[in-house]
């Protein structure tokens, strides 16, 4: 369940990708291509940080990493860091669900990097506000 993406011989297309994410592929659509709306944001396909992530797509903005999206079987995984500030300031305007991705983030610095699950619609809504907070967009 949710297997990742992990050939790394075998360089996956955005289309692939969506595939790949099944019951999850309009999720994965709507959220690229609402980061795809702004024009200082860019993206690569890339297999960033070894077997165990796989391929996925690192968005920037200004060469500055805003998240990384990895397909999943039936879902995909949104990897971002903010400081704590960020994740205070939409804590009380996200789901129990993204509180608890919060709640349990791997520290970093002031503030820490979370792996989130998206399986819902109400998911991308609260990834959208965790980006919104980090791009001040």
């Amino acid at each position: 369940m949710y297997e990742r993406m992990l050939e790394k011989q075998n360089k996956p297309t955005i289309e692939t990708m969506k595939a790949y994410c099944g019951e999850a592929s309009s999720l994965f659509t709507i959220l690229h291509s609402w980061l795809m709306q702004y024009s200082d944001i860019t993206y690569d396909i890339v297999f960033p940080y070894g077997n165990h992530y796989g391929w996925g797509i690192a968005f920037r903005k200004k060469n500055k990493l805003i998240c990384n999206i990895f397909p999943e079987k039936d879902a995909f995984t949104v990897m971002i860091r903010l400081t704590n500030q960020q994740f205070e300031s939409v804590y009380d305007k996200v789901e129990s669900y993204t509180q608890a991705y919060i709640d349990q983030k791997y520290a970093c610095g002031d503030g820490g990097w979370i792996h989130y699950r998206v399986l819902s619609e109400v998911h991308v809504e609260d990834i959208k506000k965790l980006v919104k907070s980090k791009c001040h967009i």
